[in-house]
């Protein structure tokens, strides 16, 4: 697993009043979602549409929901809550003493152990 910073503490990130907001790590754009004193993050954008994800809100259950169509999604797995099928990827999130941390498998050679 190769992890980064992406702030210092929770609270230094720039949430918006959704409890959602948006970062840059692995030279990409994540959506981070804040629930029940939990960090989650997820892809930019909605597997179905390209809908901003962090445009849209999260449901009282803890799902994240597309602003395009209202496509959820759980936010532990990514798995599609509505029926439609689709996927949003998921990243870890750690917290300690040094920051808030964002994961993601190292890339393999032609995805090899």
């Amino acid at each position: 697993m190769e992890w980064v910073c992406i702030a210092p503490a929770v609270a230094a990130l720039d949430w918006n009043e959704r409890n959602l907001c948006v970062v840059d790590a692995f030279g990409k754009k994540l959506t981070l979602a804040r629930f029940k004193d939990q960090v989650f993050a997820t892809s930019y954008t909605c597997p179905h549409a390209g809908g901003i994800m962090s445009n849209g809100y999260i449901d009282a259950v803890g799902n994240i929901v597309c602003p395009l169509h209202r496509y959820k999604f759980s936010l532990e797995k990514g798995r599609n809550v509505s029926g439609e099928g689709y996927h949003l990827k998921t990243y870890p999130v750690k917290i300690d003493e040094n920051g808030v941390w964002v994961g993601q498998e190292k890339p393999r050679f032609f995805n090899w152990k």
